[in-house]
């Protein structure tokens, strides 16, 4: 007999939206952890969230029954969500097939604990599990961030600043402060809305042996942030509609000359982003990258 605490248990959902990565963004922003599997012959998208009681699946079922018809205004199309359950053991198996190790630049490399990856002389290694959150490189948005917290941090270092800061908005499972700390920040912020998050983030850290002391991390949202001073490098990957509501915020958080990094942006929406953001009078887009259906930018902060 299988013991109640070696069990997950599931809502999975058939997935209908024409754009493949939105609604794997949107669960993600509601705060669940999750997988996706497609039938390539069928063409048909199923995604699978994750809890530790059954309360918790019956209620995200519940509220994403209840709310599916205004994700369509999205372009999230959801239906057919089912319960279910499944052993420990094997969905951690299930994740190990899809998380490989990935170099992000000759600088930074991430790869998993089971991965006999060997990074190259000088590079740096994150070690970093999938576990039950948000970021583990492997999506666009997260990439974008990492490539661009290594270029930056590179060129602060080379102009002497050894002592730079950076703010992590959206921590997820902390990949992006913890790719910061090892690439020379002295010290890094980071902030979630979700709380089950700051755990698995702080475990992280620790495996990558980051001092406590080089890092913080709260529960909190990007309104409730209160910024103790300004940080060279401020990392958002949330979605449009919170970068946009939480512009003036970010932009605070950010030094005169420091950088803005902006993600989790849907392609469609980025050049309002960039609008809204650049109408303040107080950023300029370095540049953008764009992957599949996503993009991100980089804005020089004048204040």
């Amino acid at each position: 007999m299988t013991k109640i605490d070696e069990i997950i248990y599931c809502c999975s959902l058939a997935d209908h939206s024409g754009c493949r990565e939105a609604a794997p963004e949107l669960l993600s922003a509601l705060g669940y952890d999750l997988s996706s599997w497609k039938d390539e012959e069928s063409g048909k998208i199923r995604h699978t969230l994750y809890f530790m009681t059954p309360e918790e699946a019956q209620n995200a079922k519940r509220f994403l029954e209840e709310n599916a018809p205004s994700y369509k205004e999205f372009g999230v199309i959801i239906d057919d969500f089912i319960l279910g359950e499944v052993k420990k053991e094997d969905w951690a198996e299930s994740w190990k097939i899809h998380f490989k190790p990935m170099v992000i630049s000759p600088r930074l490399a991430i790869a998993p604990s089971w991965s006999d990856f060997k990074p190259a002389e000088g590079q740096t290694l994150i070690t970093l599990d999938p576990g039950m959150s948000f970021g583990t490189g492997q999506h666009a948005t997260t990439k974008f961030c990492l490539a661009a917290i290594d270029k930056f941090s590179q060129e602060l270092i080379e102009k002497g600043n050894v002592d730079f800061k950076m703010l992590d908005a959206g921590s997820g499972s902390g990949i992006l402060f913890i790719a910061a700390s090892k690439l020379g920040a002295a010290k890094a912020d980071a902030f979630d809305i979700d709380p089950d998050t700051i755990e698995v983030a702080v475990e992280n850290a620790s495996v990558n042996n980051v001092p406590s002391e080089k890092y913080s991390v709260k529960a909190c949202s990007l309104m409730e942030f209160s910024a103790e001073y300004e940080y060279e490098i401020v990392v958002a990957n949330i979605l449009s509609s919170a970068l946009i509501q939480g512009k003036e915020k970010l932009l605070s958080c950010c030094m005169d000359g420091g950088v803005l990094i902006l993600a989790g942006i849907l392609h469609s929406e980025y050049e309002k982003v960039r609008a809204e953001f650049e109408s303040t009078g107080k950023c300029s887009q370095l540049y953008s990258f764009q992957e599949q259906e996503w993009r991100g930018g980089a804005f020089r902060v004048t204040k």
